[in-house]
């Protein structure tokens, strides 16, 4: 099954967000790379998925909800062993459990200039997380059924690196809002989800 691509992610994208990516030119801009997972494993007899809080600390994504993953790295052979090895240092699941299934469409993030590849991968069980403190404040466990629920989608008006009190398409899971361009990559992972619920 092909990935549903950019105009899924443009469902939680804010306006100011769409204007930009269509008027710039991102690989002038030779902008970096870095890779997340997205982590499926059973818990209570459903199917999770692993967010990420991210620590408040002077930054870009400080306080934010994430996807463990970050910068590729010399070392990496390719971005799906940066996601794993990212996983791995930041949740402490190790990448011989995980079957990653898919790589989805990547996001670029105009305010650090990355380019984000995501990955699906499952567990059989659900991990043992381990936190990298300076990275990761807390693990957010959320059912996929949450996510797939329409009510879990809303705005916010939030302020952001690029722009003050605006309307921002996001999701409350588990209590806390997730935005930008996590809030992307989740809204292509429920587009798929979705479809293949109905083949």
């Amino acid at each position: 099954m092909s990935v549903p691509g950019e105009d899924s992610h443009f469902i939680m994208a804010p306006e100011v967000r769409v204007k930009e990516l269509y008027k710039i030119k991102i690989e002038e801009k030779n902008p970096r790379n870095a890779a997340v997972l997205m982590l499926f494993y059973p818990k209570e007899d459903l199917t999770h998925l692993a967010l990420i809080l991210r620590p408040v600390y002077v930054g870009v994504h400080s306080g934010q909800v994430a996807l463990p993953g970050g910068k590729v790295e010399e070392l990496d052979k390719d971005y799906q062993s940066a996601a794993l090895r990212e996983t791995w240092e930041e949740i402490g699941v190790q990448s011989d459990v995980i079957d990653v299934l898919k790589h989805l469409s990547k996001v670029y993030i105009p305010p650090s200039n990355f380019w984000v590849h995501p990955f699906l991968g499952v567990t059989n069980d659900r991990p043992d997380f381990v936190l990298q403190e300076e990275e990761v404040a807390k693990v957010i466990e959320v059912s996929i059924e949450q996510l797939l629920n329409e009510n879990s989608v809303t705005k916010r008006n939030l302020s952001t690196s690029y722009a003050e009190n605006i309307e921002v398409p996001s999701f409350e899971l588990n209590g806390y809002v997730v935005w930008g361009a996590t809030a992307m990559m989740l809204s292509e992972l429920k587009v798929l989800l979705k479809q293949a619920l109905e083949l």
